[in-house]
């Protein structure tokens, strides 16, 4: 018991910078949020259903963390920080982090049953700050959910997930990041095609501009704002 704290300890050392040794990952929430979780659980597949709801909200009284007691976690799970709600039938694999004010929210199911209503995160999933994952959606491995994004569909192993509706960078995570990415959200690399392609559109609209402005100088040369626009090409 001792050496699986130990390998939990130091695997949020290896995510997080900011602690300088593992006691002070013995005072992290979220922590005892996922330790309280594993006791309510077990509870909870006991049919103690009631016993499992009140550590559960015993749990979210001190930590802030909201995770229901059917809600199936793998090892390691890493929760930065609180305000972060886990669905019922949500699956968490090994590895997985988590950032603040996440949902893993449940989808109205329509044919009157509960069923699987929320979503599944494999293995080392990254989940950025404020994002929303809905419905009984699957992540794959080492995907990574950028902060604030909405997800809805299924999301490949390897990818980055941006924006809402969420959509998938023009990079791939395994192409080019191999070690852990704190907070889950590429800030140039993956982006750095789609900036360009920005940068590009705006210099178009600059000289787009430009030639208009010529063309209605020439027009009022012509013989005043009524005269036909002037056909005179201009060469970009």
């Amino acid at each position: 018991m001792f050496s699986r704290l130990t390998a939990y300890l130091d695997s949020i050392v290896a995510r997080d910078p900011a602690p300088r040794s593992r006691f002070e990952v013995l005072l992290y929430p979220g922590l005892w949020a996922v330790g309280w979780h594993r006791v309510s659980h077990r509870l909870f597949n006991a049919r103690l259903f009631f016993l499992a709801r009140a550590i559960q909200h015993f749990s979210r009284f001190l930590t802030g963390f909201e995770i229901h007691p059917g809600a199936k976690i793998g090892k390691h799970l890493f929760l930065e920080h609180g305000f972060i709600t886990i669905g019922e039938t949500a699956v968490i694999g090994d590895n997985v982090t988590i950032y603040p004010c996440v949902t893993l929210g449940g989808t109205n199911p329509t044919n009157g049953k509960g069923g699987k209503r929320h979503p599944t995160l494999e293995d080392n999933v990254i989940v950025g700050a404020g994002a929303q994952i809905l419905g009984p959606i699957t992540v794959g491995q080492r995907a990574r959910i950028g902060a604030n994004a909405v997800v809805t569909d299924d999301v490949p192993e390897g990818a980055t997930m941006v924006g809402v509706k969420a959509r998938s960078t023009l990079v791939k995570v395994e192409t080019w990041a191999k070690d852990f990415m704190p907070y889950g959200t590429p800030c140039k690399e993956p982006c750095e095609p789609s900036g360009q392609r920005i940068e590009d559109l705006e210099a178009r609209i600059v000289l787009l501009q430009a030639q208009v402005e010529e063309l209605l100088s020439d027009r009022e040369l012509a013989g005043g704002p009524d005269a036909p626009v002037s056909r005179k090409r201009t060469r970009s």
